[in-house]
Order: C-alpha cells, then sequence, then structure tokens
C-alpha cells in the first residue's frame, strides 16, 4: 500500500512531489520548510520556522496514520551555522523523549527568507517502543 498526502502547498503541485509518502509502515515526510500557512509567510526566527516545520510535518504523520512521536529519522538543513543553538532549543523537547537518528547539515536555502527545512521517517507504533 501507498498513500500520498499533500498540505495544498503550491510547491507541492509546482515541483512534483509530495508533503508525505506511507508505504506499509514506513512514513517518508519531504524536506519542510518554515512557512506559517496560517499567515502565508516566512518567520524571521529560525526557531519559529522550525516549530512551523515541525507543526506541518505532524499534521502530514498524522493523515497518514502516524505521528511526530513515530519519528525514527530525523535531516535538519540549516542556512547558517549560527542558527543551531535556535533551532536546538525549539526541536529539542519535541525530540528530547523520541531521540531519533538524527543528521544536521550546513546548506544554501533555495530562497533569502528560509533559514531551515526539516525531513523526517517515522515508522508507525515506533512510540511505543521509545521507552
Amino acid at each position: 500500500m501507498v498513500q500520498r498526502v499533500s498540505t495544498g502547498s503550491p510547491f507541492e503541485a509546482t515541483f512534483g512531489y509530495s508533503r508525505a509518502v506511507r508505504h506499509e509502515d514506513t512514513v517518508y515526510v519531504s524536506g519542510t520548510t518554515g512557512y506559517d500557512y496560517s499567515v502565508m509567510k516566512m518567520p524571521e526566527s529560525v526557531g519559529d520556522q522550525a516549530k512551523n516545520a515541525l507543526a506541518t510535518i505532524d499534521k502530514a504523520l498524522k493523515e497518514a496514520g502516524s505521528s511526530i512521536e513515530d519519528t525514527v529519522r530525523v535531516v535538519y538543513y540549516l542556512g547558517d551555522r549560527s542558527y543551531v543553538d535556535e533551532v536546538v532549543a525549539a526541536v529539542g523537547p519535541v525530540f528530547k523523549d523520541i531521540r531519533p537518528a538524527a543528521s544536521m547539515l550546513i546548506v544554501a536555502m533555495i530562497e533569502e527568507g528560509m533559514k531551515i527545512e526539516i525531513e523526517v521517517t517515522a515508522r508507525i507504533g515506533a512510540a511505543t517502543s521509545h521507552a
């Protein structure tokens, strides 16, 4: 079984991708930026961008029958190494008990206001085995 999840972002149609794809018990979430869809703009703060990205990711995971608690792998793409402390402060409380495998890379972003992109892989039911 393959299920594709869309969040309705215009970028999904333009670039030709799904926000998330579920294959059996694994959900792959595309790199997600911190765009705030409630006000249709990108926040200035990298911490706010990280929080927005995680909210979008959790929404996509839930639509695929999972949740952020099922995350087994997370990759952070940062536009500058000076963002690390603020990102850790934003994502640490979310992942402190989940403890997924993680990587953090410093990269050039495709738009100037983007400071972070987050991608996750989740396994449905992993939350019950995080003890």
